[in-house]
């Protein structure tokens, strides 16, 4: 029996990736607070639609901003780390990378009394040590790779990659990746940005982005027995009204495709249950 599953994701960052980015003016913070409201906005769709979904908050966000955030796990919703800071983890020492992990921990079990099972890495980018580090601190899985789209997969360690040798890739390990993408991810969507040698245009038009968005399930469930599917948003630039109501109608659209929404805890049982033995990405 086919089973195309869906996951309906957020990252709170709200004022922390200004922060990290240096970015600390008035409009610059106010910019990322407007996810306190696009978080109430999204938390009446989802229960609308009684789905649940996995948020992925910097212990910054909660420690800041606890009401809210306590919000989302009255909600029924998982919580994931999504680090401290929203530091990068290529940016910080080994040492430093492990404090963000037992740091934001901490504040996920203040805010939903348990540890955090899945971790996404601010800005998508693992270090040499993160998948070592997510293992000893008990992750179950890791959602910052972009090896497929639609089937999770055995997280690799020990990659050996230099410019003049071929890859050889490093041994599956426990963790589970949980792939996404940047094309299914509202930030460099709609988000306008700039600085002195960047400008990232966003303000791209909704019902546009949502053929994608959308096409990408459709494809999935016309070529794919079994699979999943990640969207990620940022409550402060899906919150927008005119995001919001396209968000409603690809939720619609979904749900008559045949689409099952999950969180990304319960997607890995049944990525689990698919793939008892695991399952390797391949390296050519």
């Amino acid at each position: 029996m086919a089973h195309h599953f869906v996951c309906l994701t957020f990252d709170y960052d709200n004022t922390s990736a200004k922060i990290a980015a240096g970015m600390t003016t008035p409009t610059a913070i106010s910019r990322g607070e407007f996810g306190v409201v696009g978080t109430e906005r999204l938390l009446a769709l989802l229960g609308q639609h009684g789905i649940a979904t996995s948020w992925f908050i910097p212990g910054h966000s909660i420690e800041s901003y606890p009401a809210s955030c306590a919000r989302i796990v009255e909600a029924g919703h998982e919580i994931g780390h999504h680090g401290w800071t929203h530091r990068t983890p290529v940016s910080l020492s080994r040492e430093e990378e492990e404090r963000e992990l037992i740091r934001g921990n901490e504040a996920i079990v203040r805010l939903a009394g348990r540890p955090a099972r899945g971790y996404r890495s601010p800005s998508w980018d693992l270090s040499p040590h993160s998948i070592a580090l997510l293992l000893k601190h008990g992750f179950v899985y890791d959602s910052s790779l972009m090896g497929h789209d639609y089937l999770p997969y055995q997280a690799r360690e020990g990659d050996v990659v230099t410019l003049q040798e071929p890859l050889r890739p490093g041994k599956d390990t426990s963790l589970v990746e949980m792939p996404i993408s940047w094309s299914l991810d509202d930030y460099p969507a709609f988000e306008y940005s700039y600085s002195d040698n960047m400008l990232q245009q966003g303000l791209m038009n909704a019902r546009l982005v949502s053929e994608n968005w959308f096409d990408d399930f459709a494809y999935m469930r016309d070529h794919y027995d079994w699979g999943v599917l990640t969207y990620t948003f940022h409550p402060h630039i899906i919150g927008r009204g005119h995001r919001m109501m396209m968000l409603e109608r690809l939720i619609g659209r979904l749900t008559e495709a045949g689409a099952t929404f999950v969180t990304m805890e319960r997607a890995v049982e049944e990525y689990r249950q698919r793939f008892p033995s695991g399952r390797g990405k391949p390296a050519g």
